[in-house]
């Protein structure tokens, strides 16, 4: 098997809303177990939902930093707000590596390294230059991308790139929360119930059939992508960073799989096992990346060239 160690395994920001307590000791066994190279935290869906882990961002932040993880702050997918903007703006002059993942974010970031967040539409190569004029050090491309777009963008790329691999796919963020509605409630007047489903709300077709799960304001896939079989061929790409999007799963199981997988230490087909075991009913989706519907799922390896 092809070694692929020097290949970088990320934590994407948390997408949904858990308890102070359950976040604060989800980061903690990650950064004393979890193979990973780099953790992104901060609020990406609800800047209602800032106030409750506050109190336990700078801890955490010691403790991956202790641990020898890279840490980057995340924005909101979507600026609303003055509020949301200032902030955006105080983070990156605190000199914290900040994730952009809103345009209203650019000018905040400007001129200082960054990343590229997933949420920025950088699908072509006059837009890949114009955030590495900026200061971009790493770009997240979207999950939408195919592979032709990543091979493109990662193979000429003069900075990092990232790609997500595994979790529920973000596919939109808005500015009414489909969450609240759900429970004849209004985003003002929500009560947080978004946090009572830690892995999202399923949301089916009339005749039963999942397609999305609802997070807040946020629409995900209903399944998980998992890019396993596509990792060498990736890499060979130019891929530098592979991100995993954290699930109401044992992720530090699945980031020890993803490695082992890297580093060419197990079999795909050991490694898609043990994925198995560890994320049960939900079905497994990597349409975008072969050019099909996102919610697809193709038994195939990628050819890099």
């Amino acid at each position: 098997m092809t070694s692929l160690s020097q290949a970088k395994l990320t934590l994407g920001p948390l997408l949904f809303h858990w308890t102070p307590a359950k976040r604060r000791d989800f980061y903690f066994r990650i950064a004393d177990e979890a193979a990973v190279d780099c953790v992104y935290l901060g609020e990406v869906v609800c800047s209602k939902r800032e106030s409750f882990f506050a109190p336990h961002m700078q801890e955490v932040v010691h403790r991956l930093v202790a641990a020898g993880k890279q840490v980057v702050r995340s924005t909101l997918a979507l600026m609303t707000l003055d509020r949301e903007v200032d902030e955006a703006r105080a983070l990156a002059e605190s000199g914290a590596l900040v994730e952009a993942n809103d345009v209203a974010c650019l000018q905040q970031v400007a001129g200082r390294p960054h990343v590229i967040g997933p949420y920025i539409n950088v699908f072509n190569e006059g837009a890949q230059d114009v955030v590495i004029r900026d200061g971009a050090t790493r770009i997240v491309l979207p999950v939408e991308a195919n592979a032709d777009t990543v091979r493109v963008l990662a193979g000429r790329s003069t900075v990092e790139t990232e790609l997500m691999v595994f979790g529920r796919q973000p596919l939109s963020v808005a500015m009414r929360c489909y969450h609240a509605r759900s429970h004849d409630l209004t985003k003002d007047t929500c009560q947080f119930v978004c946090g009572q489903d830690p892995d999202g709300l399923a949301a089916d077709t009339i005749d039963g059939v999942g397609v999305l799960t609802i997070n807040g304001t946020q629409t995900l896939s209903n399944g998980y992508l998992v890019l396993l079989q596509e990792l060498a061929a990736l890499r060979r790409m130019g891929v530098t960073h592979f991100r995993l999007s954290p699930q109401d799963v044992d992720m530090v199981a699945v980031a020890r799989t993803y490695r082992a997988v890297l580093d060419g230490t197990v079999s795909l087909h050991e490694a898609a096992e043990e994925l198995r075991g560890l994320t049960g009913e939900v079905p497994w989706q990597n349409g975008f990346l072969h050019g099909r519907e996102g919610l697809a799922w193709v038994e195939r390896e990628l050819t890099p060239a």
